[in-house]
């Protein structure tokens, strides 16, 4: 395989990227990024001599430099990481949203068809296309669930995964999409809620937590969501979405408080604050699918895995 991995300086990507080069000795990797700011190219310091690793600065919206990347390559696979994702920045300005999230896959797709032995073009997308579950259901995301985005960077999201699915029946691209839940683990960017509190606290600042704080989210250690990621490159059947759960389904403040509890710090480090605009009140993302077709569950307990991240940001930070 020569698989282009889009936006693999960021969290998700790199550590893609790294679990993969070390499990497919015979596979090149050519990573694409803008590397804007949640791009940090010491994420790949592993595998950054590695033959089989080729790093390229590049936009995927550039509709000259991705063609001739693909075809210079010989690609046969392409895994898009590469997007904009935090809700704040959406709601501030949606433009390089819409620009990147959707405009950017568009360019990748039509550079993707242009190549005889292209094999499969892989979206990374989001359980935030869904929108808003009730607090009170037990119901969960599944890959029948109607997309029903409440905010720009979901509503973008949603936008690709449906222009890529109709790539997929108009001009029979090798599609697939997997939608994951909330992420966490070493090295992500610290706008994201465990790295930004973990920051705050231990500079002595209080923790913002939006409205009430019962805002609920399933959280997936990044190993697990690459590993399904494996899967799905090589098992993925074209024209299937594929949902990634965690099985960590937890409130905003409970959260909050766990954290606190890890550091060593009282709830009085905590400030509520004005609540985000148009926030989703639960997300829970179910994994049946990919349970029954592939075999794969979450193998990183919640707890541990919280614990072992918050001690690595805690020697980053200190």
């Amino acid at each position: 395989m020569n698989i282009l991995v889009t936006g693999g300086a960021g969290f998700i990507g790199s550590n893609f990227l790294c679990r993969m080069i070390k499990k497919y000795p015979d596979y090149n990797f050519i990573n694409v990024d803008k590397l804007t700011y949640a791009g940090n190219p010491d994420n790949l310091k592993e595998i950054q001599d590695n033959k089989q690793y080729t790093f390229i600065k590049a936009d995927i919206g550039d509709k000259k430099i991705i063609p001739q990347i693909m075809g210079d390559h010989k690609i046969t696979h392409l895994i898009n990481f590469a997007a904009e994702t935090h809700v704040d920045r959406s709601i501030e300005s949606s433009d390089v949203f819409l620009q990147t999230n959707v405009m950017g896959t568009k360019n990748l797709m039509d550079s993707s068809l242009q190549h005889k032995n292209f094999q499969l073009f892989y979206q990374i997308s989001t359980d935030e296309v869904y929108g808003s579950l009730d607090l009170d259901s037990n119901e969960q995301f599944t890959e029948e669930t109607p997309l029903a985005p409440k905010n720009p960077y979901s509503a973008s999201k949603a936008a690709s995964d449906m222009l890529v699915m109709a790539y997929f029946n108009t001009f029979k691209l090798p599609a697939v999409i997997s939608r994951c839940s909330n992420n966490y683990g070493p090295n992500q960017y610290p706008e994201k809620l465990i790295p930004f509190f973990v920051k705050k606290l231990l500079a002595g600042e209080k923790v913002p937590v939006y409205g009430d704080g019962l805002f609920v989210r399933d959280w997936i250690h990044v190993n697990d969501h690459s590993d399904a990621a494996d899967i799905i490159l090589h098992q993925g059947k074209p024209g299937e979405i594929y949902n990634i759960g965690g099985d960590g389904e937890i409130s905003n403040i409970d959260l909050t408080k766990k954290i606190l509890k890890i550091i060593g710090k009282g709830d009085e480090m905590i400030e509520y604050v004005e609540d985000r605009k148009g926030h989703d009140r639960r997300y829970s993302m179910g994994y049946g699918k990919m349970n029954k077709q592939f075999g794969w569950k979450p193998k990183v307990n919640f707890e541990m895995g919280l614990k072992e991240t918050i001690k690595h940001y805690q020697m980053l930070l200190t």
